[in-house]
Formats: structure tokens, sequence, C-alpha cells
């Protein structure tokens, strides 16, 4: 597991996602609904040191991926601000200094058969983020960074000549990733990078990816909802639901003293290869809607340790152990704080 640095590289305050989904205005009018606006990201803070790698778990719809586009610049934030080595993404800058922090960070897609253009080879592919900040002197210079860059994911520079479709799933993520250091990148956001491949080969690009950041003091923002996989990459972890971090924690705390109800029902997914007898409380219920949440906690309609505070106060982020924790039952003493042994295979 990476060693975290000591700096804050990334800073992410109060960041806010709501997207429009209404019917158009005729409609709306005519059948007299209202507005509806999905609140995809509903206010989060997060802090990454130099030389981590921070994770965001979550069911599917719970805003992890909003978050990775929103860092990357792909969707701008309702609210809130994001901070790269000091630097507000969201501030008045030049198109000069608008490029050099762009080229500081770059993010790696999920799907590595979606996210290269077929009709490139790989060699233009990789190239084109190196012409677009003018990094290379002359051709020599080019070809040699993409030869070096290709070894560097441990392929040969001679597949710079083939197009993407003549690659294997795990293959064509190397080339993305390949690409993403192509800029000599500080900062990658890694939107589950490993999802779309089998099991073998992601330890494969999860080897090469730790590899990278030890060699080019690389930070991650990573996300997944495999547990296996945070567990041997991540340095912190942050839970989310229905938009909000309900826990963040140092990766092994979190593994064996998780404290918010949500946090340990995921865990209590993790098959007990162990065999420990350990009582389980599997996810119960389904995510609520994202265009009505709930009030109060949006976790107290699934929650077994809800109350009447946690139906009406949204709970604050406590700081605990490493981390923080926004809960309720936690903060008054209701729900006791236990060791758990979770084995998380590869």
């Amino acid at each position: 597991m990476p060693d975290g640095g000591g700096s804050q590289f990334v800073r992410i305050a109060g960041l806010k996602r709501y997207f429009d989904v209404s019917a158009p205005w005729l409609v709306r009018t005519i059948e007299r609904r209202p507005r509806q606006i999905v609140q995809a990201v509903d206010g989060i803070d997060i802090e990454i040191a130099k030389g981590e790698t921070f994770s965001l778990v979550g069911e599917s719809g719970c805003g992890k991926s909003t978050v990775a586009r929103l860092v990357v610049g792909l969707y701008p934030p309702t609210a809130g601000s994001i901070e790269i080595d000091g630097n507000d993404m969201g501030g008045r800058h030049s198109a000069a200094e608008m490029a050099a922090l762009r080229r500081r960070m770059q993010m790696i897609f999920q799907d590595p058969y979606a996210s290269l253009n077929p009709r490139w080879r790989v060699f233009d592919i990789i190239a084109e983020p190196i012409r677009a900040f003018g990094l290379a002197k002359d051709k020599a210079d080019l070809e040699a960074r993409v030869g070096g860059l290709l070894r560097q994911v441990r392929l040969n520079p001679a597949d710079g000549r083939k197009y993407p479709h003549e690659f294997s799933g795990g293959q064509r993520q190397r080339i993305s990733i390949a690409r993403a250091l192509a800029s000599e990148p500080e900062f990658l956001v890694c939107d589950e990078p490993t999802s779309a491949l089998d099991v073998s080969v992601q330890a494969q690009i999860l080897n090469l990816m730790v590899d990278l950041q030890r060699r080019l003091q690389l930070t991650y923002l990573f996300i997944s909802h495999n547990l296996a996989v945070v567990y041997h990459i991540s340095t912190r972890v942050g839970v989310m639901y229905l938009g909000r971090l309900v826990e963040v924690a140092p990766t092994e705390t979190l593994f064996t003293r998780p404290k918010h109800p949500y946090t340990r029902m995921l865990l209590d997914t993790i098959p007990d290869l162990d065999m420990t007898g350990r009582q389980r409380s599997p996810v119960g219920g389904e995510v609520p809607s994202p265009i009505n949440p709930p009030s109060g906690c949006s976790f107290h309609p699934r929650c077994p340790f809800a109350n009447d505070r946690c139906k009406s106060e949204r709970p604050k982020a406590l700081p605990i152990e490493g981390g923080t924790v926004a809960c309720h039952a936690i903060e008054e003493g209701r729900l006791p704080i236990e060791d758990r042994t979770y084995t998380v295979g590869t």
C-alpha cells in the first residue's frame, strides 16, 4: 500500500453538482409538473496529500464518477471549490496558466474500449497530449517520448504502429495509462480503471499503477466499487452515499474498525473466507432517488439504528480515529465501535 505524503495537494471544499432533468417547459406547464433536479454530488470535502491514493467507494449511482469528472473539469461545479496545489480551478486564469494546470492532471477512464479513438494509431493517441502541450522539441524527440511511455507501461514501441482494436482489454488500458502519463502529470484521476477487465488482468494493471506511482511520485484519486481493489491500492478511503461522504478513514482503520452503518453494511458483503462466523448485516433496501433524497441523514430509511433526529437533522462530519464520520448514532454513542476482521482477497 502506498505511503501518503505530507502536504495537501488536492483540496475539495463544499463540492456540489446538480443536474436539471426536468421535462420541457411546455410539458411541465400543461401537466403541472415541478422541475426535477438530480443532486448527484451534495456537498463533499476531500483533502489528498501529495503521493497518496485516496479512494472513493459506494454503490452505483452514489456520485463517485461525477466527482471524478468535476475534479478534471469535465463538469463545472454547481457550488464549492477545487484546488490543485493551491490553485483554484474555478478562479480566473489566463489560457497559458490554465494549460499549465491541466497538464498537471489527467484522467484514466473506466472503459478502455470506448476511451481510445479507433481511427488513430496508438502512436498518435499517446503523442496527442505531447503535441498539445508542446513538450517535444522535434519529431525524433516525440518518437523517443512515445516509445519511452510504451515501455513504461510494459508494451513495445513497435506497438505504436497498431490500432486499438488489435489489443486486448488489458493492453488497451495500458495504452490509456501511457496517454495519461504523456503530459507528465502529478495527479491522476482513475475512474474504475480495472472494472472492465478480467480479474487476472486487473491485478497486473493495479501492480503497474502502484509501480508508476512510486517511481513518478504520482497522486491518485481512485474511484471503485471493488473493495478488494480499494484495500490493496489505497492510503485513505472515502465512503459515499447519495452524493455525500459518510465516512473517511485510513484504509487499515476502515477495514478493521468501520464506524458508519453504511460502511459496515458494505464490508459485510465481503465473503467470510476464514469462516469466522461473524454476524452480518447485508445491505438492505435500495438507494433512494437523488431527485428527492430523504431528509436528515440520507441513509436513515435503510439504517437499523436511525431515530427521529436522523430523520430530521443532517449529520456533520466529526473527526474520529484519523478520519471523519457523519452519523448521529456514533456521535451519541448509540452505536458502539468494535474491531472487525475482513479478509480481502485480490
